[in-house]
C-alpha cells in the first residue's frame, strides 16, 4: 500500500509542471525534479526488494514509475558532466580570462567579512550580489577603491542589486521591466585587453505562497532581458539569482528568445539554494552566454552565511565558433506570440506580498 501511495504522489508531482498555470503550486514542483527522480528510483528499488506480492497491478505501477524516470533522465541528462559539448582551445586573438562570481547575499545575513574574506580569496574580477540593502551597501564600500568601477541599487525589500568590476564600465543602465521595485542590471564592459562585452544582472521574484502568488512578475521580467539581449551585437553574459530552474519552460523560453547558451550543459548541476538543507536544494543561480563567449570554469562557493551558495565563472571571448552555436535554440512562431503576453502579463500583475 506504502508503494502504491508514495507512486501515486511522486508521478502526480512530476507531472504538474507540464500544466501551463503561473501559480505557485504549479511552477514548485519544477524546483525537485532531481529529488522526484531520486525518490522514484528509491521506491522502485524498496519495492523489487521488499514486496513479495508482485501481482498485475504492482507491475503497472512500476512501469509507470519507470517511464517517468526516463523522462526526468531526458530532462537532466543535458546537465551532467555525461553530455558533450564543444571544446574551444584559447588563442592569441582570445581575450584575457574574466572572472564573475554573482551571490545572493541574503538581506538579513550579517556575516559581512565573511563574503568580503570570500571576494578576497577569489579576486574576480566582477562581482554580483542580489538582495544587498544599505546596510549590506556600506560593507561593500570595503571595496570600492579595488573596484573603482560600480553600480549601487540599494533596497530594503530583499531585490538591491550591485555590481563591482575592476573592469572599466563604459555604460549602464538599471532596467525596472515589470515593476518598479525589482531592477536589473545592464552593463558595457571593457576588459583590460580591449574586448567589449554586456553583462546583465537579474533576480526576477519567485513564485512562492511568501513570495509572490504567481510566476508572472518572473517570467516577464526573464523574457523583457531576453529581448534586451538580442538586440545587442556584442558578447553577453547574463548571471544571477533567477528564481527559476534550467528546465522549465520559462527559462527555455528565455533561452531561446535571447539566443544564449546555458553554461551549465555539459558541466552540471550546481544546485545553490537552499544552502541549509542539502536535500531540498535546487540550481536557481544562473548563467547564460553568447556564442562568442567561451566558460572555462563554473562552480559554486563556500557557504558564507546566505541561503544561497555562491556562483564563480571564469570565461574568455572570441569569435563565434559553429560548434558552439549548434547548442542554440530559436523560438517557433506560436512561442513568439508567447513571449509579448507573458511579458505583458508580468507588467500588469500586482505584487501582494512584496513591500
Amino acid at each position: 500500500m506504502l508503494f502504491y501511495i508514495f507512486s501515486i504522489l511522486l508521478l502526480i508531482s512530476s507531472f504538474i509542471p507540464l500544466v501551463q498555470n503561473p501559480h505557485w503550486f504549479f511552477r514548485f514542483f519544477e524546483f525537485g525534479k532531481v529529488q522526484l527522480f531520486q525518490l522514484l528510483l528509491l521506491t522502485c528499488i524498496l519495492a523489487l526488494l521488499f514486496i513479495e506480492n508482485k501481482d498485475f497491478l504492482f507491475f503497472v505501477v512500476l512501469g509507470l514509475n519507470s517511464l517517468t524516470l526516463a523522462f526526468h533522465v531526458k530532462v537532466l541528462f543535458p546537465y551532467t558532466k555525461l553530455h558533450s559539448i564543444p571544446t574551444k582551445i584559447k588563442t592569441n586573438s582570445c581575450s584575457e580570462t574574466i572572472s564573475i562570481i554573482s551571490a545572493n547575499i541574503y538581506q538579513d545575513n550579517s556575516a559581512y567579512n565573511r563574503f568580503i574574506g570570500l571576494i578576497e580569496k577569489h579576486n574576480p574580477d566582477i562581482f554580483l550580489t542580489m538582495e544587498s540593502n544599505q546596510v549590506w551597501e556600506n560593507a561593500l564600500s570595503h571595496f570600492d577603491k579595488t573596484y573603482p568601477f560600480h553600480i549601487k541599487v540599494a533596497l530594503e525589500n530583499t531585490y538591491g542589486i550591485h555590481l563591482f568590476s575592476k573592469l572599466k564600465i563604459i555604460s549602464y543602465q538599471v532596467h525596472y521591466f515589470v515593476a518598479d521595485d525589482i531592477p536589473s542590471i545592464e552593463a558595457k564592459i571593457k576588459s583590460e585587453d580591449g574586448f567589449v562585452f554586456n553583462l546583465f544582472g537579474v533576480h526576477p521574484p519567485p513564485p512562492s505562497p511568501t513570495e509572490e502568488g504567481n510566476a508572472k512578475e518572473r517570467d516577464g521580467e526573464l523574457l523583457s532581458v531576453a529581448k534586451v539581449v538580442k538586440s545587442k551585437s556584442e558578447p553577453c553574459v547574463v548571471v544571477g539569482d533567477f528564481n527559476n530552474v534550467a528546465w522549465a519552460k520559462s527559462s527555455l523560453l528565455f533561452r531561446k528568445t535571447s539566443e544564449l547558451i546555458d553554461a551549465r550543459i555539459g558541466r552540471g548541476l550546481f544546485s545553490t539554494f537552499h544552502a541549509n538543507y542539502w536535500f531540498f536544494r535546487f540550481p536557481i543561480d544562473l548563467f547564460f552566454h553568447s556564442t562568442d563567449v567561451f566558460v572555462e570554469e563554473l562552480k559554486t562557493l563556500d557557504y558564507f552565511g546566505s541561503d544561497h551558495f555562491p556562483i564563480y565563472s571564469s570565461f574568455h571571448i572570441n569569435r563565434k565558433n559553429k560548434e558552439q552555436e549548434e547548442l542554440i535554440e530559436t523560438l517557433e512562431r506560436e512561442e513568439k506570440k508567447e513571449i509579448n503576453g507573458i511579458i505583458s502579463d508580468g507588467i500588469n500583475e500586482e505584487s501582494e506580498n512584496r513591500d
